[in-house]
């Protein structure tokens, strides 16, 4: 059990459980996960995985950024809405990226699970795109993609991110019935 592994679950998971709260120090706890997770992707070779964490780093920033603008009295993030047109018109960019990237690395590298990898990457983005403009929708993002994202991070032995995995689909529930019922109590 690789212990860079174990410290990369332990950020990942406080800061998921951050942006549940709405909390924006979630972001400064995500960009501690992305620099050790970087060395761990590596070192799988899941070169889609190592991309995504560069990606997280500028989405981090810019998400941080942005949440600081739309904090309520109780500093936290006040939730917005997402118009269906718009949501559409993410998940065909994401799937189109997917689709991409997995032929760039099917292509041109040894990448392990190159397809599936470039895929869950796309779709990632997405929902951390939607995080960051404040919609509910990134937790069903977050819920599809995170039960994937198990299976193939078990294929690489990489058990305790599965395990993580696991707890983010428990926290992406949490999020999205906790982000729902501030929507609620914020619309009366």
């Amino acid at each position: 059990m690789p212990l860079h592994e174990l410290l990369a679950a332990a950020l990942s998971i406080s800061a998921v459980w951050l942006t549940t709260r709405r909390n924006p120090w979630c972001y400064p706890v995500g960009l501690a996960s992305v620099a050790v997770y970087l060395w761990v992707y590596l070192e799988a070779r899941l070169y889609s995985e190592v991309l995504l964490q560069l990606f997280w780093v500028a989405m981090l920033v810019a998400g941080w950024r942005r949440w600081r603008r739309h904090l309520d009295a109780r500093g936290q993030v006040r939730i917005a809405p997402l118009p269906p047109a718009a949501a559409g018109r993410h998940l065909l960019a994401g799937i189109g990226g997917g689709l991409t990237l997995g032929y760039l690395m099917h292509t041109y590298t040894n990448a392990a699970l190159p397809w599936l990898d470039a895929m869950l990457t796309a779709l990632s983005l997405v929902g951390q795109f939607w995080q960051n403009r404040r919609h509910i929708a990134a937790w069903w993002m977050w819920i599809a993609v995170d039960v994937v994202y198990i299976g193939m991070f078990a294929s690489k032995q990489l058990y305790i991110t599965a395990v993580l995995y696991t707890g983010f689909v428990a926290l992406a529930v949490q999020g999205l019935r906790a982000w729902r019922q501030a929507a609620r109590a914020a619309a009366e």
